[in-house]
């Protein structure tokens, strides 16, 4: 029976970048997770089992390069190619040519270096743009001026997944791109092979982002908060999503996002860790699925609940959480209560956190609070943080109106 050529591509990179991997049970794809973070951060990530990690910028990510030799990782690095919504124009022939001598000197300083595993070229650079395929076609032309400059490492391109019309278009395009990454949410994940054969998309494909309902699949209230899932609801599907994502030959590696935190929607939504570094349900997941033995599992939610939706202004406000230890021991649990985020600015990809809101509390413990809501009419959040005696975390919110 033939070889397929996708795991022959597959077991090539391995060959050639991963030449440290263990003789005895060498990963069929690329193990890691999406990076924003510091060093301490990143040696989580190692810790944990991780091996690849892929970075965004490399303005400011240069610095994992070394670090991730000293961890025995490898890393996508990211060149950051300006995107049309931030005010980059593909017709400007300075700004063009002055990226491109970025991109190359940062390519002929780190092209020889140990950790590097593939250059990601750009990032979701289509975002609202109705046609796709100029800043696609400028994706290919850099990643084909990567190639000459360094012909050792596989070039990756990262589109968002925006539907089947444009994923039809990339079976045509961009040659000078070896590694299709698609950045998918939700079911999204469970669909893509279907949605690759139906686009005629032949190419071997990185899910260079992936995680549970993103807050613009969500459900949601009727005043439009989206609802997130607990940090249970989210492990649940990590495991399931990285065991799914195993089994594709087509699939070279998943990166689930983000090995950090990162205020979106929400402080909690889509980091797999806290802001403190603390780790999570998530971390337990890829932990798992990267082949590390979790024997002190974080916190699980069994379930959450808030007396009403809405409520009048300085009303008394009741809500509840049902969670375990892994080992029955007692938990404590941070409860908060914080405005509705505004969300990001059209033309900025950060996103200032919402204000905490300070709040009487008549009662709190490590299952229940009882508080005075706010006095002021609008749209927020209960967050509660439960911690085990080892500090491994668990984390919901509820979201709720003062009317």
């Amino acid at each position: 029976m033939p070889k397929h050529p996708l795991r022959q591509f597959t077991a090539a990179l391995f060959a050639a970048v991963l030449c440290t991997a263990p003789a005895a049970a060498p990963p069929s794809q690329w193990q890691g997770a999406a990076f924003a973070g510091d060093r301490a951060t990143l040696e989580k990530l190692a810790a944990a089992g991780g091996r690849v990690v892929r970075v965004y910028h490399h303005d400011t990510d240069a610095w994992v390069l070394d670090e991730a030799a000293r961890l025995g990782l490898k890393v996508v690095m990211g060149l950051w190619v300006a995107h049309p919504r931030h005010g980059f124009r593909i017709d400007d022939a300075a700004a063009v040519a002055a990226q491109e001598r970025d991109l190359r000197a940062f390519v002929e300083r780190h092209r020889n270096h140990p950790a590097l595993l593939a250059w990601g070229v750009g990032n979701e650079v289509e975002i609202g743009e109705r046609d796709p395929l100029p800043m696609w076609r400028e994706i290919d032309r850099l990643a084909g001026i990567v190639k000459r400059l360094d012909p050792a490492h596989p070039t990756l391109m990262s589109v968002a997944d925006t539907g089947d019309e444009q994923l039809r278009l990339l079976a045509d395009c961009c040659a000078s791109v070896d590694l299709l990454g698609i950045n998918l949410y939700g079911g999204a994940v469970f669909a893509l092979p279907g949605r690759l054969r139906a686009a005629a998309i032949t190419k071997p494909v990185v899910v260079t982002e992936f995680g549970p309902l993103g807050q613009w699949q969500a459900g949601r209230k009727p005043w439009g908060a989206p609802v997130e899932p607990t940090s249970t609801e989210k492990a649940a599907f990590y495991r399931e999503a990285l065991a799914f994502l195993a089994r594709q030959p087509q699939v070279t590696g998943s990166f689930p996002f983000l090995w950090g935190a990162k205020q979106e929607q929400t402080g909690t939504w889509h980091g797999l860790l806290l802001a403190d570094g603390s780790l999570t349900a998530m971390t337990d997941a890829l932990s798992e699925a990267w082949g590390r033995r979790v024997s002190e599992p974080a916190p699980r939610i069994r379930g959450i609940g808030i007396a009403a939706d809405a409520f009048d202004p300085g009303q008394e406000i009741s809500a509840g959480v049902d969670a375990v230890s892994f080992d029955g021991s007692p938990l404590r649990t941070e409860w908060k209560v914080v405005a509705e985020s505004a969300g990001r600015a059209p033309h900025d990809d950060l996103e200032p956190p919402p204000a905490r809101i300070p709040v009487r509390v008549l009662h709190a413990d490590a299952a229940t609070v009882r508080f005075v809501g706010p006095e002021r009419p609008g749209a927020y959040r209960l967050f509660m943080t439960i911690r085990d005696r080892k500090g491994k975390a668990a984390t919901a919110n509820l979201p709720f109106l003062v009317r």
